[in-house]
C-alpha cells in the first residue's frame, strides 16, 4: 500500500466519502488510488474555488466534512476565497494539498511555493507530511483537527504519495463529544434572564439553528420575555412552517443599530457580540449600545443542546409551547419581474424540504421574509463575505442531500466567480436549481458607495462604470447551455413563476435568468 492509497483508506475509514478536487502532476498517484481503494466519490471541479466551495456546501448539509484535492500552493490560492468563508461559518473541511517529492523543493521550480504560509491564515491546523509511513496518521490528525468546525491542511508531496507505507492505514478516527457547559455558566445566564433587564438570546453563528434547537430557544425566550434573533449570517437555520419564530438581525449597520438600541443584556449561543460589516464614517464598529452586557452561554464547539437544555430546566420552559411559523404560501405573481415578485413565486412553490443557498445579494433581502412561512427548508447563508460561494456551496448540497431540490439564490455579479460550478452540476447530474438575479450592476456596491460617503455618496461616471456589469450583458442562459445545464430566461413575473414551476417539478440541473431591475432602478 503506497501512501497515497493509505491516506485515502484512512480518510473512507472515518467516513469522509466525497472529495473535491482539480488535481495536477504532483498529485497523480492520489488519482491513481481512486481505482485501488472502494468508497471515495472523487467530484472534479473546473476551478478551485469551486472545490472549497463545494466542500463548504457538502459539510454543512451532511454534518461532517469533506475533503478537497488542491494542485500546490497556486491551486490552494485559488481556493482561498471559499475556505475563509467555510472558517468564518466554522464549517469543517479537510484540505490535502500536492506539493513537489522533497527532494525537488530546493531547486525551486516555477511551482514550487510557500504552501504552509498560503495555508496559515484560514486553517486552525497546518501540516506536510515528511514520509509514507506517516502520512496514513498524518491524516487521521488532520480529521481530528477538523472535527465538526475547523480547517485542516494537510500536504502531500509527491514522494510521500508514491512510496509504500508498510504501516497502512489508520482506523476509524473518533472525534471527541463536544465539551459540555459549566453549570455555572448556565447559571449566570440565568440569572442575566432574570435580572428584569431588557435582554436578548443571540443564537447562530456557526451554530446550525435547527428545527430542535430553534424550538428550545424559542420556550426559552417566552420563559424570560426575552427577544430572540440570529445574528446577520447563521451558517445553517431550519426555516418555513412549523419552526420557530426567530428574527434576524438586519445587515445594515444603521438598522442593527436601531433594532437593538434598547437592549441591556444579550446571551450569545454559537454567535458573537454583533459588529458592522464594513467601517463606515461616524458610525460604530459595535452595533451593540454601549450599556449593553454581552455573555457567552455557548461557543460552537460547546455542546449546545445540552446549554440549551439545562436553560429548559432551570427556567421551568419546557411547560412552554415553542411559537412557530404556520403555512402561509404567497399568490402567484403577475405583472413586471422584480426581486419581490420572482420572491413570491419562490415562496410559493417551493417544495417540502428543499435547500436555500442565498448569495443574492440585494435581490435576495424580498426572498427570505417571503419564505418564513412557505414549506419547510434549510437556509444556507454566505458566511464570510467573498463572494462566489452561492454556486458551488449549492454543488456540495446536492451531494451531501441528493433527494432534496436545492435552490441556489444568485446574483449576476457573483455568480461569474464561480460559474464553472455549473459544469459540476451537469456532470455531476445533480437536482440544482440555480436563479440569477440579472440586474446588470453590482447594487450591493451602488448602495455601499452611497452609505460610505464617497465622493459625497454620488459616483462619477468612471467611479459608475465599476459598478456596472451590463456593457456588455451576460448570456446566462447561453453559459449554462454550453455547460450543460438546461436554462430559460424570465423577463416578466409570469415567465419567472412558470420556469420556477417548471423547475421545482422536474430533476436535475436548471438555471432561470431573472432579469430584474437593481435598487437604483
Amino acid at each position: 500500500m503506497n501512501g497515497a492509497e493509505s491516506l485515502l483508506t484512512t480518510l473512507t475509514n472515518s467516513g469522509i466519502e466525497v472529495c473535491f478536487t482539480n488535481p495536477g502532476t504532483s498529485e497523480m498517484h492520489f488519482v491513481a488510488a481512486l481505482d485501488e481503494v472502494e468508497g471515495m466519490r472523487c467530484v472534479l471541479c473546473l476551478f478551485e474555488g469551486v472545490i472549497s466551495g463545494a466542500a463548504d456546501g457538502y459539510a454543512r448539509m451532511a454534518r461532517k466534512p469533506a475533503s478537497t484535492l488542491l494542485h500546490l500552493g497556486p491551486g490552494l490560492g485559488n481556493a482561498l476565497a471559499n475556505v475563509h468563508n467555510a472558517k468564518k461559518g466554522c464549517v469543517p473541511m479537510v484540505n490535502i494539498v500536492g506539493d513537489h517529492a522533497t527532494y525537488h523543493l530546493e531547486y525551486d521550480a516555477p511551482l514550487t511555493s510557500d504552501i504552509e504560509g498560503i495555508a496559515g491564515p484560514v486553517s486552525h491546523w497546518v501540516h506536510t507530511s515528511s514520509a509514507p509511513e506517516h502520512i496514513a496518521r498524518d491524516a487521521a490528525e488532520a480529521i481530528r483537527q477538523a472535527g465538526a468546525h475547523s480547517i485542516a491542511t494537510l500536504m502531500l508531496p509527491a514522494d510521500v504519495s508514491w512510496g509504500e507505507n508498510p504501516a497502512g492505514a489508520e482506523p476509524v478516527v473518533r472525534i471527541p463529544a463536544p465539551q459540555s457547559v459549566p453549570a455555572q455558566r448556565v447559571a449566570e445566564a440565568v440569572a442575566r434572564l432574570r435580572s428584569g433587564s431588557n435582554c436578548m438570546i443571540m443564537i447562530g453563528g456557526g451554530t446550525e439553528v435547527s428545527l430542535e434547537r430553534g424550538h428550545k430557544a424559542s420556550q426559552i425566550a417566552q420563559a424570560c420575555d426575552a427577544q430572540l434573533c440570529t445574528d446577520v449570517f447563521p451558517t445553517r437555520v431550519a426555516r418555513g412552517a412549523g419552526t420557530a419564530v426567530i428574527e434576524r438581525l438586519p445587515y445594515l449597520a444603521e438598522m442593527a443599530v436601531d433594532r437593538l438600541k434598547d437592549v441591556e443584556q444579550m446571551i450569545l449561543i454559537g454567535a458573537k457580540a454583533p459588529v458592522s460589516f464594513f467601517a463606515y464614517p461616524n458610525v460604530m464598529s459595535a452595533i451593540s449600545p454601549a450599556g449593553c452586557e454581552h455573555f457567552v452561554l455557548a461557543q460552537n464547539e460547546e455542546d449546545i443542546d445540552q446549554a440549551l437544555g439545562a436553560l429548559i430546566e432551570a427556567l421551568g420552559a419546557g411547560v412552554n409551547t415553542p411559537q412557530v411559523h404556520k403555512l402561509n404560501v404567497c399568490d402567484v405573481p403577475t405583472g413586471s419581474l422584480d426581486a419581490n415578485t420572482a420572491a413570491m413565486a419562490i415562496a410559493h412553490y417551493l417544495p417540502d424540504d428543499a435547500v436555500i443557498v442565498d448569495e443574492a445579494i440585494t435581490s435576495g433581502i424580498a426572498v427570505a421574509p417571503m419564505t418564513a412561512t412557505a414549506r419547510r427548508h434549510d437556509w444556507l447563508n454566505q458566511t464570510g463575505g467573498s463572494i462566489g460561494w452561492g454556486l458551488s456551496a449549492g454543488v456540495g448540497a446536492a451531494i451531501a442531500c441528493p433527494e432534496r431540490k436545492v435552490i441556489c439564490l444568485e446574483g449576476d455579479g457573483s455568480a461569474m466567480y464561480t460559474i464553472q460550478s455549473l459544469w459540476t452540476m451537469a456532470r455531476e447530474e445533480l437536482d440544482v436549481t440555480v436563479v440569477i438575479f440579472n440586474n446588470r450592476k453590482y447594487s450591493i456596491l451602488e448602495l455601499e458607495f452611497a452609505r460610505t460617503g464617497a465622493r459625497g455618496g454620488i459616483p462619477g461616471p468612471n467611479a459608475a462604470s465599476m459598478l456596472d456589469i451590463g456593457k456588455p450583458d451576460m448570456d446566462f442562459v447561453a453559459m449554462a447551455q454550453g455547460m450543460g445545464v438546461s436554462a430559460t430566461r424570465a423577463t416578466t413575473a409570469e415567465e419567472f413563476a412558470a420556469q420556477f414551476k417548471e423547475a421545482m417539478q422536474s430533476r436535475g440541473p436548471r438555471l432561470i435568468d431573472a432579469h430584474v431591475p437593481s435598487l437604483s432602478g
